[in-house]
């Protein structure tokens, strides 16, 4: 039997799509929250939805946080309802004009703009209406860039509801143009997640061990 067997099967048909940079950067860094098991999160905090998918939209960093992020994301592949979908950096040159890089000759540096992952959740979004997949879409993110998506959606399909879970770690007020164009909002509720986290370890599915990173 599957987690999607014990869903309340009467109420309302709910995806979340979860922007997953925002979602770390606005609701679990530098806490002990990072080994977040989406599945039993949402359900702990929407307990009246019929929750069918998870979506997840990321994209794989590089550097020395690569291997924990991996083994997160191998993490979420374990519940049937989770999707990942994958966007990309960019890498480009950035140039610095504070008065210390102009003295040393230090302009330009490297940086990387993650691409493709607000487009990958307004299409996502878009076709999941369309397809009739859900009554309610759940949209956690503090990015403006979906704002035209959540307008789309509330144009065609008025009869579907669009609520949107803003990850405010330390900054409890933004996002104002996202919450504005949203059926309903709130910020999404940090203190949930210790309740929602994964073991320390769990089968991956394939005869091995996942592990919950040592310096989480």
């Amino acid at each position: 039997m599957t987690a999607l067997s014990f869903l309340p099967l009467n109420n309302p048909r709910t995806i979340v799509y979860v922007d997953g940079f925002n979602l770390y950067y606005g609701g679990v860094r530098n806490t002990p929250n990072k080994w977040l098991d989406l599945s039993k999160y949402f359900r702990l905090i929407r307990p009246d939805d019929n929750i069918l998918l998870i979506r997840y939209f990321t994209s794989l960093v590089t550097g020395p946080t690569r291997p924990n992020q991996e083994v997160f994301l191998k993490a979420l592949g374990t519940r049937p309802d989770i999707k990942i979908v994958y966007g990309t950096f960019l890498s480009k040159k950035v140039e610095c004009t504070h008065r210390t890089c102009l003295r040393t000759g230090n302009r330009f540096f490297k940086s990387q703009d993650e691409k493709r992952t607000d487009v990958n959740i307004a299409v996502h979004m878009i076709d999941d209406a369309y397809q009739n997949r859900c009554d309610r879409l759940i949209l956690v993110s503090a990015d403006s860039d979906l704002v035209p998506g959540v307008e789309f959606v509330k144009y065609k399909f008025p009869a579907k509801e669009v609520f949107v879970y803003v990850p405010a770690l330390n900054r409890p007020r933004i996002a104002d143009e996202l919450r504005t164009v949203a059926h309903k909002h709130n910020n999404l509720p940090l203190n949930v997640m210790r309740r929602a986290q994964f073991p320390n370890e769990i089968p991956d599915g394939r005869g091995g061990i996942l592990r919950k990173p040592a310096d989480w």
